[in-house]
């Protein structure tokens, strides 16, 4: 590349429960990066957002590699957006509503994505337990309003369990999302772009023997889940479950890149959830799916970078 370098705001920490995963994360994203192309400065949100606006003016383009609360939700978006800092990825609306699983939930719905069926329980006012159970039976999958990576998420097999279920999920959210738990295939579908929208591979996702599904220890602990991409499904079922990812990110408001969690059960496909900043470690869910796709995680930087640039 020949000229200027592009200035580069690389965020990465924050406050969230997640902030190893994105220190690691930003370590390789900053590893990963051009240098002939870039001039990259690193911040910490946690400490650096007053050292991140004073140096706005020269900044041309900012990654976000953060999750969870404070980074994935649409505050550091809005900051960014006042600062005049164009960033990768989904803008305020789409992050705000892709890690609100309840409000996802009901966009899916509206949309017409298959999901579990589900309940939401409120902390301050919650309804008939029985009639929860009853409506959707045994076993239940409970989770927080927001939170990533699984925290806070139970898997309830047995009523008894389900009051500590509950506690843990409200002691992250007053309200939690109360599914039906099906069992099947985990699948992931990456997409990447802005108006015109790729699908990457599939990746079929198999929580190690101790591991009860794909939870925070089973995402991130080395060698405790296998990752096969593409995954072993038929072709029908992988055009599907593609299309599925595209609508499920224009559903909810993204932009530039998500990666939506599915399970298949059969024929049919369920809608878990959309992320709209993916792990981007080399050996994440989204760079395995690009590298199959033929996009080097380096590559996958500059498109990144490029659909952020995109007025």
């Amino acid at each position: 590349m020949t000229g200027k370098k592009l200035k580069v705001a690389l965020l990465a920490g924050g406050k969230s429960a997640e902030r190893e995963v994105s220190l690691k994360s930003g370590e390789q994203v900053f590893q990963a990066l051009d240098k002939d192309r870039y001039d990259i400065s690193r911040y910490d949100p946690r400490d650096d957002l007053p050292r991140l606006a004073q140096d706005a003016g020269s900044i041309d383009v900012a990654l976000i590699i953060l999750h969870g609360r404070l980074g994935e939700d649409g505050t550091i978006q809005g900051f960014l957006e006042s600062l005049g800092v164009p960033y990768q990825g989904s803008g305020v609306l789409g992050s705000a509503v892709a890690i609100n699983k309840i409000l996802s939930k009901e966009l899916y719905g509206q949309a017409g994505l298959p999901t579990a069926p589900y309940a939401i329980l409120d902390r301050n006012h919650p309804e008939n337990i029985e009639d929860v159970l009853n409506r959707l039976g045994l076993p239940l999958v409970i989770k927080p309003e927001h939170e990533g990576s699984s925290i806070g998420l139970s898997i309830v097999r047995t009523e008894d369990q389900l009051p500590k279920a509950l506690q843990d999920a409200w002691g992250y959210d007053r309200r939690c999302l109360v599914e039906k738990f099906i069992r099947g295939i985990e699948v992931t579908g990456g997409v990447l772009g802005n108006d015109e929208l790729q699908a990457l591979p599939l990746i079929e996702i198999i929580p190690g023997e101790g591991y009860e599904f794909f939870d925070y220890k089973a995402k991130y602990t080395p060698g405790a889940s296998r990752e096969i991409c593409p995954a072993r499904i038929s072709p029908e079922l992988t055009a599907r479950a593609q299309e599925l990812a595209k609508r499920a990110h224009r559903a909810l408001f993204c932009r530039g890149y998500s990666r939506t969690d599915m399970i298949i059960d059969g024929e049919e496909i369920y809608i878990l959830e959309t992320n709209t900043i993916p792990g981007m470690t080399q050996t994440s869910l989204f760079p395995q799916a690009a590298a199959v796709a033929g996009i080097s995680f380096s590559n996958l930087l500059d498109k990144l970078i490029e659909l952020a640039l995109e007025k």
